[in-house]
């Protein structure tokens, strides 16, 4: 009887944090990223205080249940209510005014803290990138008329897109079985902070955008492809359809609230999705033979393409070191738009966009680089390393098809 309670309070609670999420979107048009789930759930529009409160109530009476003795993933599911709704709370009152660091505001919102990098560690790639790139000057300079060579022309941008999620794909579903009748369609669109989105519909069909305001390297192909497609977003708000809302009706998964712990494990998983289907060289083969021939680049430049562009993504933390120092005052725009030139190697209208996008989104950057590096311990410390490719799969698939949260993969 009393597991039987659990389940009817869970189920109950569930429903409140559905409603109380949507209710937040009233007043953040940022924060529903998805729903589909039933009308009826769309409630009351509610102020910020009275949506605290419930919330409040409702962590504290998840609190009070203790489903030791359901299975781990009914655990799982208690904890990730618990902790979204504590999440929820912390974004309430942040609209309210509250004031909250950096470090602060990431811990509150997504249940993880980016480690901190100083200029020196970034000096020491630079000074690799310096020895590897060709030509003379400064490095920030060179990097950015090196990779002017690997933008794909626009005439050819949806064919190169297209191949590269048409192989994203069935690399994908040699591995997991994919949901039936998954799909998702792609538009090109200008005017947006990000450089791709995928908007998911339910039914186990997305919508990915991808933003063509900037140049788009080459190899921004794949990366698109399997971040927002497979394996990344669509295969795993589709798998999260399929096996917790269907398969166990837990409606809570119909709706994503973009600002919570679930944003890390997505995006986490998204990026670290790519080296998933591309895995090392099996991805420069893959680009020497048919996106760099398909974007009018001779397929010998692949392997020194993909040299470059390793020792530039060992970078990654300087973009979150500018939005660091931006959001807590240290940086002025044009400081942070520097920073990010200088160390993030953007040139000065992509640099200029990601300060756009923090303005928007604000911690939301730890979820790309931190949440891929948690996603990658996790996995190889369950023994899904390089070498095991079926068991680095199947940790994986159980990961996006589950209700983990970033603290769970510690």
């Amino acid at each position: 009887m009393k597991q039987n309670n659990t389940s009817a309070a869970l189920k109950r609670l569930s429903e409140a944090y559905i409603r109380l999420v949507l209710s937040v979107g009233g007043h953040d048009s940022d924060y529903v990223d998805a729903y589909y789930g039933p009308e009826s759930l769309k409630g009351e529009q509610l102020p910020l205080e009275a949506i605290r409160k419930r919330a409040s109530a409702a962590a504290a009476e998840l609190k009070t249940l203790s489903p030791t003795r359901m299975d781990e993933t009914v655990r799982l599911r208690h904890r990730y209510i618990l902790r979204q709704l504590q999440s929820l709370i912390a974004r309430v009152d942040l609209l309210g005014g509250k004031k909250m660091t950096f470090d602060e505001e990431s811990q509150a919102l997504y249940d993880a803290v980016a480690p901190s990098y100083t200029e020196e560690h970034f000096k020491e790639i630079l000074d690799e990138l310096d020895a590897a790139l060709p030509g003379r000057g400064d490095v920030p300079g060179r990097f950015e008329a090196y990779r002017k060579g690997f933008v794909i022309p626009g005439e050819k941008l949806d064919g190169v897109f297209t191949a590269a999620i048409t192989e994203s794909r069935k690399r994908t579903a040699g591995r997991i079985t994919l949901p039936e009748g998954e799909s998702f369609t792609v538009e090109y669109v200008t005017g947006k902070s990000w450089s791709g989105y995928n908007w998911f519909k339910g039914n186990c069909h997305s919508l990915i955008q991808v933003n063509t305001d900037l140049p788009i390297t080459v190899d921004r192909a794949v990366d698109l492809a399997s971040h927002e497609g497979y394996p990344g977003h669509h295969l795993y708000n589709s798998l999260l359809e399929t096996h917790l809302v269907r398969g166990r009706k837990w409606m809570e998964f119909t709706v994503y609230p973009l600002f919570s712990p679930q944003s890390l494990i997505a995006e986490g998983t998204a990026n670290f999705g790519i080296d998933m289907a591309f895995p090392g060289e099996e991805r420069v083969e893959f680009e020497r033979e048919v996106l760099f021939p398909l974007a009018g680049f001779p397929g010998a430049d692949a392997a020194e393409y993909y040299r470059i562009h390793g020792l530039f993504l060992r970078l990654a933390y300087a973009g979150n070191e500018a939005a660091r120092r931006y959001l807590d005052g240290e940086f002025t725009r044009e400081k942070a738009v520097e920073y990010l030139m200088s160390y993030a190697l953007m040139s000065a209208d992509r640099a200029l966009q990601r300060t756009k996008f923090f303005d928007q989104y604000r911690t939301y950057v730890i979820n790309y680089n931190l949440g891929q590096d948690m996603v990658k311990r996790f996995i190889e410390s369950a023994g899904g390393v390089p070498g095991k490719p079926d068991q680095r799969w199947k940790i994986f698939e159980a990961l996006i098809s589950s209700p983990r949260l970033p603290s769970d993969l510690l």
